[in-house]
């Protein structure tokens, strides 16, 4: 955990962007995913999948799997960050399972290695019965500074 540890959180109790994703990011409203839990490494992050995500051979485009993947994996990792901090992904990777038409999932995402500079996120996507629909990794750079400056 990066030293000024007790930055991190705001009057809340968490990370003050975080606060922000679960009042709605952009991109969560026009997809419609919501951010369902967040904090101490890990995220939480739930769609209701259906016709109008779909790609043209009628299951659910790979693009949006990727986009609840990143955005657990993303919240999880702000959730180590300080709030003088920020980071960008430097690498997603995903493999798909399993066709989907219509599902509740949840994407879990987890640090597993938070460094000083670099750390590694997974997530898991499952549906409402607990199949395995895909799995994301994702490598992060901490920012700092002026780099860190209006993200």
């Amino acid at each position: 955990m990066p030293e000024n540890e007790g930055e991190k959180q705001n009057s809340t109790g968490e990370h003050p962007r975080i606060a922000v994703g679960r009042e709605g990011m952009p991109v969560g409203k026009l997809i419609g995913f919501k951010l369902v839990e967040a904090g101490e490494g890990r995220a939480v992050v739930t769609l209701e999948a259906g016709p109008k995500h779909t790609n043209p051979m009628g299951t659910l485009h790979g693009g949006i799997l990727c986009d609840i993947a990143d955005a657990a994996m993303g919240i999880a990792f702000n959730s180590t960050l300080a709030s003088t901090e920020s980071f960008t992904t430097v690498e997603l990777k995903i493999n798909f399972f399993r066709p989907v038409w219509e599902a509740q999932l949840r994407a879990e995402g987890k640090v597993v290695r938070r460094g000083r500079t670099v750390g590694y996120v997974e997530c898991e996507i499952s549906d409402e019965n607990g199949r395995a629909i895909a799995k994301a990794s994702s490598t992060c750079l901490v920012l700092r500074g002026k780099d860190a400056a209006g993200r």
